[in-house]
C-alpha cells in the first residue's frame, strides 16, 4: 500500500476542468479545494500504476501551478512467514 496526500495548486480559471481531469485519473481522489485553486489530492498505487507515476502524470494536468506531497505511507502488505515455534522451557 502506498499512500501520498498532495497539495496540488490549479490557476483558478482552469479550476474546475482541472479537477474534472484529476479525478478521471484512476488512484486519484480530490477531497478538498479552495476558491483560490488549491486542491487537496490523495494518491494511491493502483494495479496498473504506482503513486509516483501518477503524480507525475498530475503535473501535466493543464492548469496545474504545482504539486508538494504532503503526506506518505507506504505498507508492506505481502504476507509474512510465520514466527517461528518458541521453544518451551523444560
Amino acid at each position: 500500500m502506498n499512500i501520498c496526500g498532495c497539495l496540488v495548486h490549479v490557476s483558478v480559471n482552469t479550476l474546475t476542468e482541472s479537477r474534472a481531469r484529476m479525478e478521471e485519473m484512476e488512484g486519484v481522489e480530490v477531497h478538498a479545494q479552495s476558491e483560490d485553486g488549491r486542491l487537496v489530492v490523495v494518491v494511491e498505487d493502483t494495479d496498473t500504476s504506482y503513486a509516483s507515476d501518477t503524480i507525475m502524470s498530475l503535473h501535466q494536468v493543464p492548469g496545474v501551478i504545482s504539486l508538494t506531497i504532503n503526506y506518505h505511507h507506504f505498507e508492506d502488505l505481502t504476507p509474512r512467514a510465520p514466527l517461528a515455534a518458541i521453544p518451551s522451557e523444560a
